[in-house]
């Protein structure tokens, strides 16, 4: 099929017709390209929109997106949570549940590094770099697709089991910029910083919050944004804040009231607070307005 290597997307319904030819197989027809076929892998589910064609890990894949109609689910009244994103669990609860999967084995992270300082040493343009390519992108392909698996998979457990779930609103795009700097302003600690940025980058952060998103609208749970500022310093049982609650990565001990925790699970606990407090002023961001809360009024 020549298409474009990049995403393609075609914005008008008009100019998409979908029909199946069998149990297996399907044939749309695209502008400029005429009727192409592919796999038909699940319901269409709704009126389609647009599609998207894109080449990943040397295959082709087709997605549509459909209007399917329904509205949102109603609030299940599940309790609310707190999610703490990290580098050393993917995800980390109010509750104390955590989640983390391991997207790269020993053997492909030593097989990924032999690759690149392969494709390093090949000269532009030859077939030999086009193979390495082709094995490089494959082998990607395969992590990025446990890596949204994973998201997919704590997304729809989160939505199922909560009512609400808090994350921070994190800026991943400034926290994973280079560090390099200029000549005049070198950058300090570059090597531990792109280390850094790769670890972030490899958990899917935003994915993940696109994920709660998605399974959110179909499973009644809202998801709020809430300000990250001293989440990580901040003790969840006396509000104290300081630096030196912070132990260690993994240990959280107040050094005012003495409160031992997971150092993750206490930040997930004040994402939580935070996030209560948002939605019971009535916003849906890290920022607070001046309505407060309702007095409650005893009855006799």
């Amino acid at each position: 099929m020549a298409v474009e290597e990049a995403r393609q997307g075609q914005p008008d319904p008009n100019h998409l017709q979908v029909k199946r030819l069998n149990r297996r197989w399907g044939a749309v027809k695209l502008p400029k390209f005429g009727w192409v076929r592919f796999r038909w892998t699940r319901p269409l589910g709704g009126t389609v929109r647009n599609a998207t064609v894109l080449r990943d890990g040397g295959r082709w894949y087709i997605a549509f997106c459909v209007e399917d109609g329904l509205p949102e689910a109603a609030p299940n009244g599940q309790p609310p949570v707190g999610v703490d994103r990290g580098v050393v669990n993917a995800v980390t609860c109010s509750d104390g549940w955590a989640k983390d999967r391991e997207l790269v084995t020993p053997g492909e992270a030593k097989r990924l590094r032999r690759l690149q300082q392969q494709l390093a040493r090949q000269k532009k343009g030859s077939k030999r770099r086009a193979v390495t390519k082709a094995k490089l992108a494959r082998l990607n392909a395969r992590i990025r697709n446990r890596r949204n698996d994973l998201c997919v998979w704590v997304a729809n457990r989160l939505t199922r089991r909560h009512g609400l779930v808090v994350v921070e609103d994190l800026n991943i795009k400034d926290m994973t910029a280079f560090a390099k700097g200029t000549i005049e302003a070198p950058g300090r600690q570059v090597r531990q910083k792109a280390g850094l940025n790769r670890a972030i980058l490899n958990k899917g952060w935003s994915r993940l919050v696109l994920a709660l998103e998605h399974a959110g609208r179909y499973h009644g749970c809202s998801v709020v944004m809430v300000n990250p500022a001293y989440t990580s310093q901040t003790c969840s049982a006396c509000g104290h804040c300081a630096s030196e609650n912070r132990e260690s990565q993994a240990v959280f001990r107040c050094v005012a009231c003495g409160q031992l925790d997971h150092a993750d699970v206490n930040a997930a606990k004040n994402i939580l607070a935070a996030g209560l407090a948002v939605t019971g002023r009535g916003d849906l961001a890290g920022r607070r307005s001046v309505k407060r809360q309702p007095p409650v009024t005893e009855v006799g």
